[in-house]
């Protein structure tokens, strides 16, 4: 892992104090773009592209296969079911549209409850809980988004922050913590 060895202890302090930086001004208006999402219970394509894009803009031309119709279906189902698990299969049923980019578009359209799931800050948390598995932050599956998602949201409400705000100062937080390269082994 790309991060100082600390015990889990002393991390758990170090990051109790974490500061939660203020969030992108560029993020921060997107969030504000998206606010109808929710109440209107669907995206449009357009959306989905600046929400995909906003993650992982290298796969824009695979998100451009998405029809608006199918946009439609898919987000009304995703946004419309309680289920964490089917919302996150309805997402990922989009051309392009991996479990870390479904993460953004959720955090994007509900900032309170969401966080982006980052190597950098799956890392954090498995050095915190090693029982959530994965140590290297890559090939995630919806059960790790899940453990992601419970531990995130866990962290926050011990902060009093948002998922999003909790996610974006390990986010920072991991930076002071790593050494090496990102993608070094454990």
């Amino acid at each position: 892992m790309a991060l100082r060895t600390l015990s889990r202890r002393a991390l758990s302090a170090r990051l109790g104090v974490l500061p939660v930086p203020a969030e992108d001004p560029a993020t921060a208006a997107l969030i504000a773009r998206l606010g109808g999402v929710r109440r209107r219970g669907a995206f449009s394509r357009a959306e989905l592209l600046l929400m995909a894009s906003w993650k992982s803009a290298r796969a824009r031309p695979h998100y451009l296969r998405n029809s608006p119709g199918l946009v439609r279906a898919v987000s009304r189902a995703a946004l419309a079911t309680r289920n964490e698990r089917e919302r996150m299969a309805h997402l990922t049923r989009l051309a392009g549209v991996s479990i870390p980019v479904a993460s953004a578009i959720l955090t994007l359209i509900d900032p309170r409850r969401y966080g982006v799931l980052d190597i950098r800050v799956w890392q954090l948390l498995h050095a915190l809980d090693p029982t959530i598995g994965n140590p290297r932050g890559r090939s995630f599956t919806v059960a790790h988004w899940e453990h992601y998602l419970d531990r995130l949201r866990a962290e926050a409400r011990r902060r009093g922050v948002t998922a999003r705000a909790m996610e974006w100062a390990l986010f920072h937080g991991h930076r002071a913590l790593q050494r090496g390269l990102l993608y070094d082994p454990p």
